[in-house]
């Protein structure tokens, strides 16, 4: 009985070793901006700790309204070319246009790319970008019709011969890419670099470290945000699981297992 006891105990520590390790599987290395939400901090390592400028933490999201957004500084990680923006966001309010559930921005130049909601046409997400530079129409678009449903809304800039190949995915669906051979100026690599880079949730960009963010605001839930500086596969971003990643942040010995949330 004992020996069927500890078979037991082993079979089932065995599967979740498995499970935990192929989550820790994406891209973990390039993994180089993680916000969980429970508090201000990022579990890199690579921020610093969130200003919350009217916006509130409450149960392990970011909760953004009208005029209620968060941005973050003091980025000290490696430079940023390709890259995956990802984000984990429930809309409280269809109707809004321009906000942004997670923007890549730089705070010495205006040059910024995010998951930018309604911008160009109502209840669509968007890749937003500096006077439209890395912006089109996703060929495969959703409109958004329910309040209060989370989905994974995720970015990839793929470096194709000096400029970005783009492609959305709304949860495990591919939204499409651009045409990367339509406009040879607009897509140009770009890049983030320490020291002149922050994170932004809610407003599309702030123009700096002068903390004002534009008028245009999300009005929603967010349970988890993530940037990668490398392009993810249509495959590693379907298998991405909120709260399922394993980090160590800047070659500490320890690794943290982030606990999966509830939705």
């Amino acid at each position: 009985m004992k020996i069927q006891c500890i078979c037991a105990v082993l079979i089932v520590l065995l599967i979740l070793t498995v499970s935990m390790s192929a989550f820790a599987q994406v891209q973990e290395k390039n993994l180089v901006g993680w916000w969980l939400f429970e508090d201000e901090s990022e579990e890199t390592d690579n921020w610093g700790n969130m200003e919350l400028n009217g916006a509130t933490l409450e149960d392990g999201q970011l909760v953004l309204d009208s005029g209620k957004w968060a941005h973050t500084l003091k980025y000290n990680g490696p430079d940023i070319k390709e890259l995956t923006l990802v984000a984990w966001v429930s809309l409280d309010n269809l109707d809004v246009r321009k906000g942004s559930a997670l923007t890549l921005d730089r705070t010495d130049t205006d040059q910024f790319c995010g998951i930018i909601y309604a911008e160009r046409a109502v209840r669509q997400w968007m890749p937003g970008s500096s006077f439209f530079r890395r912006t089109e129409h996703f060929p495969d678009i959703v409109n958004e019709e329910e309040t209060g449903k989370m989905v994974r809304m995720a970015i990839t800039y793929k470096d194709i011969g000096g400029r970005y190949e783009i492609t959305g995915y709304r949860d495990d669906n591919s939204l499409g890419s651009f045409d990367v051979n339509k406009d040879k100026v607009k897509m140009d690599i770009k890049t983030w670099t320490k020291n002149t880079s922050e994170a932004i949730w809610g407003t599309r960009h702030t123009g700096g470290a002068d903390n004002k963010g534009t008028r245009d605001f999300l009005v929603a839930h967010l349970e988890e945000a993530r940037i990668y500086n490398v392009a993810l596969t249509e495959k590693e971003v379907q298998s991405l699981e909120v709260g399922g990643l394993a980090v160590e942040a800047r070659g500490k010995l320890a690794t943290r297992w982030a606990k999966i949330k509830r939705q």
